[in-house]
């Protein structure tokens, strides 16, 4: 195996590692946007996004329990899903040179 493809693999395996374990211990303030809505006092003038009630919204996979293992699932799935739609991307771009 090519150092560039053992290279890649270690790229997304670290990257699965990241999103699926460390990511459930991620800070549970409010992020800069909401601090800021909070702080000027339009916080509750927010409405649910379109999407609030989609298989994977609030970081996490509807159905599924146990907090760890839909934070988890939600991560992998969100860099496996990147991951296709980049490549796909890329391999369409390189052929129209």
């Amino acid at each position: 195996m090519q150092l560039k493809n053992k290279f890649l693999l270690v790229g997304v395996f670290v990257t699965l590692l990241l999103s699926s374990v460390v990511s459930y211990y991620a800070s549970s303030n409010p992020d800069g946007l909401e601090k800021v809505a909070e702080e000027k006092g339009f916080l509750e003038d927010a409405t649910e996004h379109n999407l609030g009630d989609s298989p994977l919204a609030d970081y996490g996979v509807s159905g599924v329990t146990d907090d760890r293992l839909s934070v988890a699932l939600a991560g992998a799935i969100g860099v496996l899903l990147m991951l296709g739609i980049s490549t796909l991307m890329f391999r369409f771009l390189a052929r129209r040179k």
